[in-house]
């Protein structure tokens, strides 16, 4: 997921097991399986893999799920994992979704499981880290596997456990894993009627959801942008066009369009540059600047302003230094969007599995999911899962270095996505 952060947190009143209705799976199958999924966690957190390099990740989901027997397709969208269980009698076809990939970044924390796996990516050692809680989606995911696979009497219909790569983007030129699992017939053989996936999230309590009808993560685009300048001895600017320079007021320019042109009451909407590589030494000006980032947007034709702005105004800068420069935008993710509909027939579970007090309303937030390609296609709903420890002093956002979850937030996962499965299936 791409950089998501929950700015109001909620404190926990009260115990997290009031029900008021009795659960579908008993109490004890919950507690009983609570360990596993940790220990699922823990080997998919000290073994992560980047987008479509998830081969031991997808060969140990696909292990547990033959094991459960369950029906397994390997290889889709490259490392793709998919289940499909058939229940006693027929019905409606649910898919539920988690993401497996990694990030490139160096885990620094003391755990006993902590990722000390490194790699190349983009040219430069990197380390390889779930700072974004990937590896919990996938151990809730198997969690709620090996539930429903022990309780087939209970379904009516059909379950499609989804175990999606790439979600924190492609390789350069390639699709993103939800994309690619569409155009390759996820959500066929047999039809999907609806689609469910959470998120962790380090900065919401454990024992509590929030979720957001309607638009609720933003669709996200990556652009890059080559300034063309010309060389000269860095005594001497005078005698060159400084690529760096104009990159510097091309950044200070895109950063207007969102605080003087774009209608922030009715949207929210963000442009940054994650990464800037130019020159080689400090007395050269070099010839060229890349800079590559964000946009990130949560209506469409504000995200149409933004790319014919942004297209305008790179070139024009660029020229009024005396230099050039281009700009690609390229389409990542969209809008997630949660049916009102199908949101409105799951929040009753999550209040029976949380308590009503623990199922938060809450705004839209400008990070991105490609899980959104799926809800293109077929009604979803995505809510976000608490996973900050109850007395937690300080909760560090997802892509950092101190990322942290506390695992006793993990169960309620699995609780929330099986009982979900379990009533959407039986409703009459």
């Amino acid at each position: 997921m791409k950089q998501l952060i929950l700015i109001t947190i909620t404190a926990i009143v009260g115990t997290f097991s009031v029900n008021a209705q009795k659960l579908n799976i008993e109490e004890s199958t919950y507690e009983g399986i609570t360990s596993k999924v940790i220990e699922w966690r823990r080997a998919i957190h000290q073994n992560p893999e980047l987008s479509y390099q998830e081969y031991e990740t997808a060969e140990m989901i696909a292990a547990h799920l033959e094991s459960l027997g369950i029906e397994v397709q390997t290889g889709v969208a490259k490392t793709g994992v998919v289940g499909i269980l058939k229940g006693k009698k027929d019905g409606k076809v649910l898919a539920l979704r988690a993401d497996i990939d990694a990030l490139p970044v160096v885990e620094r924390n003391n755990l006993s499981f902590k990722s000390t796996k490194k790699t190349t990516y983009l040219g430069e050692e990197v380390g390889i880290m779930h700072a974004c809680g990937h590896d919990t989606h996938a151990a809730i995911l198997m969690g709620v596997a090996e539930i429903l696979a022990k309780n087939k009497n209970k379904i009516k219909g059909t379950v499609k456990f989804i175990f999606q790569p790439a979600e924190e983007g492609a390789p350069e030129g390639e699709y993103g894993g939800a994309r690619t699992m569409v155009n390759e017939g996820v959500l066929q053989n047999p039809d999907v009627d609806a689609i469910v996936g959470l998120h962790i999230n380090s900065q919401t309590p454990v024992g509590v959801v929030r979720y957001k009808p309607e638009g609720t993560m933003a669709a996200a685009q990556r652009f890059v942008i080559n300034v063309k300048g010309k060389q000269t001895h860095g005594s001497q600017p005078w005698s060159g066009v400084d690529p760096i320079y104009i990159s510097a007021k091309i950044i200070d320019g895109l950063q207007s369009i969102v605080s003087r042109e774009l209608n922030l009451t009715q949207e929210a909407a963000v442009i940054s540059v994650g990464k800037i590589k130019s020159g080689v030494r400090f007395n050269i000006i070099p010839e060229d600047a890349e800079l590559i980032g964000t946009i990130r947007t949560l209506d469409y034709d504000m995200r149409e302003q933004v790319r014919e702005r942004m297209t305008k105004m790179v070139k024009t800068v660029a020229e009024a230094y005396g230099g050039q420069a281009e700009i690609d935008i390229f389409d990542t993710t969209d809008i997630t969007y949660n049916d009102p509909e199908l949101t409105a027939s799951l929040i009753p579970t999550l209040n029976n599995v949380l308590g009503e007090e623990n199922v938060i309303l809450s705004k839209a937030v400008t990070g991105a999911e490609d899980f959104s390609y799926f809800q293109s296609e077929v009604p979803g709903f995505y809510f976000f899962l608490g996973g900050m420890s109850k007395n937690s002093t300080e909760a560090y956002p997802h892509h950092t270095p101190d990322f942290f979850i506390d695992e006793s937030g993990l169960i309620f996962g699995v609780k929330s996505m099986t009982e979900i499965t379990l009533n959407y299936l039986n409703a009459r």
